[in-house]
């Protein structure tokens, strides 16, 4: 069941909580909320439930914005604020009391206290049954009271769910829930109703854990009238181990994600496969996603967190992309991991050595390591393997390499015929040349091939690295 009630334009949402980092779930919830609404030409909405102010700071208000923007997932029009709507969601608590689908519930914290202890110590449901829902308005003391909906108290109740089927509660398993506490505060339950039909909200895409809350909120909806949105609440992620996720298993936050230099794109490709499937298709482009993407594609099942997937993807991302997009995306890598940024000199180089960098690299910091070569100047100080190899019979082969290379044509083929040919001179294999010239060029062993970083730093760079090595 995917189709939109009354025939409205779809309308997402994502309403995470500012209670610390952007979890990583959340992130996959509010992709395939974006997915949804991109694939129907509809609306995606962010509410920042800010309710609970004793948790809700402005620092993870700020995380949730920064993880949002990274992975572009962009919202229309300005973030929500819940606490912001008290006042409205204290207005539909007293609607609902005012034509009798709401009632005053003077109990107190001590009295629920105690019908429960005595419930256990009897055996029974321990599901509070407040003694006020049918009392004679004479009765009521002058006290504070909290507004309780009025839950049907008999037959079921149908979730229908796009993603789960139908799920059916019995009514006798809800409660009389508080709406409106008794210092006039509204509860999570209250606001997240209203907010979400006062913003036209079509399809209620969240994680399978809000699954026994939809029965509770649909009590709402009914009581006041509205369109009970599209249901699909969606498996969770656990571990490799199929355990729920947890610390244990790596990062949980989303920033973590982008300070170990996953490309975006990479990412929500990666999280959109997470629970979600289109065929045998893995890597794909965010036109496809939004092309593809359905709530029939969900899975019943938790998906599972696999590095070696996501390394996997982020690597094909990267050599897919476009090289000038490329370096703009680790420019801004760079800026969100507070590491140095880069010259207008290293960016052109970057650029111009990206055909050899992004092929086999998976992560912004093995690209950078590649580019080590392009990005530093010289002259190097090779690191220890590195200089291991320039022992003295190599910087001799060097010293006799190097008159060749400033008159050789600069392409790849001559420079890989004298590189060749030193090599057969001196009775050795190329392998036993190349290694020595690496370190002079890059001071590192890892690097992309010795001619392809030759024909990036050009004639006059690779013969002065050339002389810093055989001079040392």
């Amino acid at each position: 069941m995917t189709d939109t009630p009354s025939g409205a334009p779809v309308v997402t949402r994502i309403a995470p909580s500012p209670t610390g980092y952007m979890h990583i779930g959340t992130a996959r919830t509010a992709l395939f909320n974006w997915l949804f609404a991109r694939h129907h030409g509809g609306r995606f909405l962010l509410r920042i439930e800010d309710t609970d102010r004793a948790r809700s700071t402005d620092e993870a208000t700020q995380a949730i914005f920064r993880g949002m923007t990274w992975l572009g997932l962009d919202w229309d029009g300005d973030a929500v604020s819940q606490f912001a709507r008290a006042d409205r969601h204290a207005e539909v608590a007293q609607a609902m009391l005012a034509e009798g689908k709401a009632y005053k519930c003077f109990a107190t914290q001590q009295e629920i206290a105690a019908y429960r202890e005595a419930a256990r110590a009897e055996g029974r449901s321990t599901l509070y049954r407040s003694a006020w829902r049918d009392a004679d308005p004479a009765t009521f003391p002058d006290a504070p009271f909290a507004i309780r909906v009025k839950a049907p108290q008999e037959g079921n109740t149908v979730i229908h769910d796009a993603v789960q089927g139908d799920v059916t509660i019995r009514n006798s398993e809800l409660d009389d829930m508080i709406c409106l506490r008794s210092d006039g505060t509204p509860t999570y339950m209250l606001a997240v109703v209203v907010d979400d039909h006062d913003m036209g909200v079509t399809h209620a895409i969240r994680g399978d854990d809000h699954l026994t809350n939809a029965a509770r909120q649909q009590m709402i909806y009914d009581a006041m009238g509205w369109q009970v949105p599209v249901w699909a609440h969606i498996p969770l992620i656990h571990g490799p181990d199929g355990k729920k996720l947890s610390k244990r298993h790596g990062a949980l936050g989303v920033e973590e994600y982008q300070d170990m230099g996953f490309p975006a794109a990479a990412m929500r490709n990666y999280l959109a496969r997470l629970g979600w499937s289109h065929g045998d298709d893995e890597f794909f482009t965010d036109a496809q996603a939004c092309e593809w993407f359905d709530l029939g594609g969900i899975g019943k099942s938790p998906a599972r967190l696999d590095m070696k997937k996501l390394e996997n993807l982020s690597g094909q991302h990267m050599a897919a992309c476009d090289d000038a997009a490329l370096t703009a995306e680790i420019e801004t890598y760079l800026a969100a991991a507070d590491l140095p940024a880069l010259s207008q000199a290293q960016k052109d180089g970057l650029e111009r050595a990206m055909y050899c960098l992004k092929d086999r690299a998976r992560t912004f910091p093995q690209l950078l390591e590649k580019a080590h070569f392009i990005l530093a100047s010289r002259p190097f100080e090779p690191d220890e393997k590195s200089a291991g190899s320039l022992d003295a019979v190599s910087r001799g082969i060097l010293t006799e390499l190097t008159p060749q290379l400033q008159t050789a044509t600069w392409n790849r083929d001559t420079l890989e015929q004298v590189v060749t040919q030193v090599a057969e001179a001196n009775d050795t294999k190329l392998g036993k040349v190349a290694q020595p010239l690496r370190a002079a060029l890059a001071g590192r062993t890892v690097s992309p091939s010795v001619f392809d970083m030759m024909l990036v730093i050009g004639r006059e760079e690779t013969n002065l690295r050339l002389k810093d090595a055989t001079d040392a």
